[in-house]
Formats: structure tokens, C-alpha cells, sequence
């Protein structure tokens, strides 16, 4: 369902791009809007989830994502980027929580040694949602016509203002949708009885925020598992803001509805990429596995940026297969530097406010987008954003071995 709701804003950028004129950096907004929620609520949703469970804590985030896709249908009627934007961070508040209870729950749902595979294996849902959310949006928002551009240049006066309110009118049908998967989700999560999952500690025991805090900023192969998360999320986040742009500025007469296929081709690499990165993991170390996508992934966005326009949004494609590894394998391997179990919550509602790299990296690649004229051009931010991961994951495979010769 968060798959879900990411994919639509890949649908909504350059919606919102040509309705409201935006340059390439204030459409990026739409994400830092999305992050931002995200990176606000996160902590609270990990004190909650102590005092609570992480199943109260899906179920505050589903009636939370319920409001959030509620918001749009004033959204749609006031038509003003600034309430779509407040719309779209209450659904990322919802979202904070389901991902703070839920990556941490599948992480701890087994044997320490494989929860790394099995967050990367819980994860390989996401990008069917992401799918859902575009195909979703393809169908429902873009009209198989000319560019939005194009259209709204066509006409003037009220028949301009009509077609723009038929086209934000357009992008509320895919939250009804939305709406009604949500409500069943919240009645089966009610009805069902989960595990509490969580560390065997005392009362008295329990760490306080200002406790865990200090412990975790003196843990520096944490503090760099922050890091690593923050550039992972704001590459891919900023990779697909923009995959639907880039044909249109490469490909003469290109209009929305076929430029949305490239981002459904875009997920299906993630999704698939995700399998053969398992697989490797389940057999060799998976820093090492990191080391080669990430290496590969830097090149092939470096080829985005600079190669032949009709090529380049292929790159962008490619590049996808190379990234579905990334998250949970740093989620995974920066919660287990956790020693302490009762830091366990708050570490990862850490983890998941490093998603706030999404309401940054895309802004600073549109802001060198408008800078250079060039989208194109842009994508460098992504290869050198994929180069600092690669570094990441050296030094988690050096101190493997160090800790093998200890």
C-alpha cells in the first residue's frame, strides 16, 4: 500500500508540472512533501509502538492514510498545489507508521542471522505496489492525447480553466480506489491476532528517548547506515520523479499517457531485480552484492546523463534493476548494529526518518536540472548519490572481515 501511494507521485510531478507551470525543482516538492511526513512522525510512531504494539501502530497508520487519500477530494475542488501537498504528506504520516512498525516487525519475525533476507524478501511486495500506484494513474489521470502541455496551450479563458479542472478532478479516481483496499486492510488487521515481538526487557529495564538517543549517536556504524539510507531513498525517489519527464524532453511527440509506460517498465525492473539479489545474498556476503549493483548502478545513470537522449531513458530502466536490494539491506544491516534490544523501536523509526533523503535529493536534482536547461543532464546527482552507497557498503564489507579475524 505504500508502494501504492509512492507510484501515484511519480504520476502526480508532471501532472502537476503542467497544471500549475511549475519548474522542474518545485514539482520535486510533491516528494518533499511525501518525506517530509515521513521523517516527522517517524519517532513518535517508535514510542508508540512501545507503549502500544506494532499491530496498533499498522492500524493508526491505516486510518491515517485513510484521512490522507480523504483530503483529496477537497484537493481536487479547491485546486491548489499547496492543499494537493498537504493531502499528500497526511498520507505519508499514515505511512510512517505502517513502515516504522513493519519493517522493524519482519526484521525481528526469525532468526537474527536472516533478518536482512527476510526484510529484502517482505520488501519484494513494494514494488507491486508501486506498479499498482502507476498503472493506477496511467489509466485514470493521463488521457492518451496530446502532452498536457500541448493541451492546456491549445485553449484559453474558460475553457482553459475547465480542461485544468477536469484534469485535477482526474487524479481523485485512483485514491477512491485506494479508499476502499484500505478499509478491508483495517478490518483484516483488527480481526487478526499477531504476535507481540518484541524484547524480552523488564519495566524497569526500558530505555528513555533521551537514553536511547545518546546511545545510538555514539554508534558509528549506525550513524553511517543513516547516512546510506538517506542517499538510497533520495536517489530512487529522485530517479522516479523524473522517468516520466525524460521521454518527454528526449522524445519528440511523446505525451504522458505513453511516457507512464516507461515507469511501469521502470517498477517491473525493480520488482525483478529483487530476485536475483536474494538469491546472490542468500550465497555470498551481501556487501559484496551491494558493492557490484551499486558500481554498476553509478555507471549506468552516469550513461543517463551524459549518452545519446533516445538511449538515455532506457538507462533510467536498467538502473531500477540495480537498485531493489538497497533499502532493506541497509535497514537490515544498520538495525542489527543495534547490541542494546531496547534502542530496537527508536532505531528504527531512525532508520525510516532517513527517508527525508526523498524530500531532498529530488529537489536537488531538479534545482540542477533548471540550472543546466537539461533534465537529462540531472541525472548525475543519482550516479554520484549511487557511488557514496557503493563506499558504504566497502566499509560494511571491511569490517566483516575485521570482525571475522577478531
Amino acid at each position: 500500500m505504500w508502494g501504492a501511494a509512492a507510484g501515484l507521485n511519480d504520476i502526480l510531478i508532471p501532472q502537476f508540472k503542467s497544471v500549475f507551470e511549475l519548474s522542474d525543482a518545485a514539482t520535486a516538492f510533491v516528494q518533499s512533501a511525501f518525506y517530509g511526513g515521513y521523517f516527522l512522525i517517524a519517532v513518535l510512531a517508535s514510542r508508540f509502538i512501545k507503549r502500544t504494539s506494532y499491530k496498533a501502530a499498522v492500524m493508526v497508520g491505516l486510518v491515517l492514510y485513510i484521512v490522507g487519500c480523504g483530503l483529496f477530494f477537497p484537493a481536487s475542488h479547491m485546486a491548489t498545489y499547496g492543499v494537493f501537498l498537504v493531502a499528500i504528506f497526511a498520507i505519508a504520516v499514515g505511512l510512517s507508521f505502517l513502515e516504522t512498525s513493519a519493517n522493524t516487525f519482519s526484521s525481528m519475525l526469525g532468526p537474527r542471522r536472516t533478518s536482512t533476507l527476510r526484510l529484502n524478501i517482505s520488501q519484494t511486495f513494494t514494488p507491486l505496489g508501486n506498479l499498482t500506484g502507476i498503472v493506477l494513474g496511467k489509466y485514470l489521470i493521463f488521457d492518451n492525447a496530446a502532452s498536457l502541455e500541448a493541451q492546456i496551450a491549445s485553449v484559453q479563458g474558460a475553457e482553459r480553466q475547465e480542461l485544468i479542472d477536469r484534469l485535477l478532478g482526474q487524479t481523485l479516481l485512483p485514491y477512491k480506489y485506494i479508499l476502499a483496499v484500505l478499509v478491508v486492510l483495517l478490518v483484516l488487521f483488527a480481526l487478526t491476532e499477531y504476535p507481540k515481538c518484541r524484547p524480552r526487557v523488564e519495566k524497569a529495564a526500558q530505555a528513555g528517548i533521551g537514553e536511547t538517543l545518546k546511545y545510538l549517536s555514539t554508534n558509528k556504524l549506525f550513524l553511517k547506515g543513516i547516512g546510506a539510507q538517506f542517499l538510497y531513498v533520495g536517489l530512487q525517489t529522485a530517479v522516479w520523479s523524473f522517468t516520466i519527464r525524460l521521454p518527454l524532453e528526449t522524445i519528440p511527440g511523446m505525451n504522458e499517457y505513453e511516457a507512464s509506460n516507461y515507469m511501469i517498465l521502470g517498477f517491473a525492473a525493480f520488482f525483478i531485480g529483487k530476485f536475483p539479489a536474494n538469491f546472490l545474498m542468500s550465497r555470498f556476503s551481501a556487501s559484496h552484492v551491494l558493492i557490484a549493483y551499486t558500481a554498476i548502478g553509478a555507471v549506468m545513470l552516469v550513461f543517463v546523463a551524459f549518452g545519446p537522449g533516445n538511449w538515455a531513458v532506457w538507462g533510467v530502466v536498467l538502473a531500477n534493476l540495480l537498485m531493489g536490494p538497497c533499502w532493506p539491506t541497509i535497514f537490515g544491516r544498520t538495525l542489527d548494529t543495534i547490541e542494546d534490544k531496547r534502542h530496537q523501536e527508536t532505531g528504527g523509526a531512525i532508520l525510516v526518518m532517513a527517508i527525508v533523503g526523498g524530500a531532498v535529493i529530488p529537489v536537488l536534482q531538479g534545482f540542477v536540472s533548471d540550472a543546466t536547461g537539461s533534465l537529462q543532464v540531472s541525472f548525475i546527482v543519482g550516479a554520484a548519490c549511487f557511488a557514496a552507497i557503493m563506499v558504504f557498503f566497502v566499509d560494511q564489507a571491511r569490517h566483516a572481515v575485521t570482525d571475522e579475524r577478531a
